[in-house]
């Protein structure tokens, strides 16, 4: 299923993506065989995902998270996280 995720990367920093295998892609991001951001800041944490019906629709949502700030993001984590609390 598609899905849009944010990781925290061992630098404190946050990064987002999509895709449509989300542990297939989180064990390339923490083999450093993901996104050039993320190879220098491993280990990776998957801190929050959506998931959605099209690839399109993660695509979207990824671009609208990115737009987000830093405060933001976090709020967002923290909503989800609370959910599953």
């Amino acid at each position: 299923m598609p899905c849009t995720y944010i990781l925290k990367c061992a630098d404190n920093t946050l990064y987002t993506g999509w895709t449509t295998d989300l542990q297939k892609r989180l064990n390339a991001h923490n083999q450093g065989k993901g996104a050039k951001y993320t190879r220098s800041r491993r280990p990776v944490t998957l801190v929050y995902h959506e998931i959605f019906e099209t690839k399109e629709e993660a695509m979207r949502r990824e671009a609208a998270i990115k737009k987000l700030s830093r405060p933001q993001k976090e709020r967002l984590i923290a909503a989800i996280s609370s959910r599953n609390d």
